[in-house]
């Protein structure tokens, strides 16, 4: 049985021919190469591909009489943003902030304790100053280690990713023109909490297809 492997994203598919779409990342079949094919030639061709090996840069950077133009040295640094797991480490925040904050919300609009809106209005705050790393660590990822391949989960995980940025900062700046948008007699009530669900559900979409990647399931 041949195998087959996707260059996107790393998948592995056993079969005669390579699937029409990955199940993964969503790449189609010209992404992908034969393992048989590739292993004479894969030590060599992981020196010189593999975003991650920085030994070509390294040695260059050593050579006497030779510097690093300041492309290569943003380059290092992003290198070591993937290797370092930047991405997945920033992307935490907010996914552990938002389902808290909604859930506040809600808890505040039932029970109307004005102290867990506040709390929830400090946690959208933080969210809104991560979200700039989460967008820019996800992008260095994507061209990096995905090659940027312009696939519909990378497609859709980049509109979530700017849907919570401008969902959040929306809330924030409701929250201060309008103090009493959470009491039952206001009229954007629902329009309010609308927002906070679009919100949650694309840092859940997100998530999902992030796991989906790490995870190849």
């Amino acid at each position: 049985m041949k195998k087959w492997r996707c260059t996107v994203c790393g998948y592995i598919h056993e079969g005669e021919e390579p699937p029409e779409i990955c199940p993964v990342c969503g790449a189609d079949r010209s992404k992908f190469v034969e393992i048989v094919a590739e292993e004479n030639g894969e030590k060599k061709s992981k020196t010189k591909i593999d975003p991650l090996e920085p030994e070509t840069e390294a040695n260059v950077a050593d050579a006497p009489g030779t510097t690093l133009d300041p492309l290569s040295k943003y380059d290092r640094i992003y290198q070591l943003m993937v290797k370092h797991h930047v991405h997945p480490i920033s992307v935490h925040i907010p996914n552990g902030l938002l389902p808290v904050s909604v859930l506040f919300i809600f808890l505040a609009v039932i029970f109307k304790f004005t102290g867990l809106s506040q709390a929830a209005f400090y946690n959208l705050i933080f969210v809104v100053f991560s979200m700039p790393l989460v967008l820019f660590s996800g992008v260095i990822v994507w061209q990096k280690k995905y090659n940027g391949a312009m696939t519909t989960l990378f497609l859709t995980k980049m509109i979530c990713g700017g849907v919570v940025s401008l969902t959040a900062i929306i809330l924030v700046v409701w929250s201060i023109v309008d103090p009493g948008v959470l009491s039952l007699t206001s009229t954007h009530l629902v329009a309010f909490l609308f927002v906070n669900m679009v919100m949650l559900g694309a840092a859940v979409t997100a998530g999902f297809l992030g796991g989906k990647l790490v995870f190849r399931d």
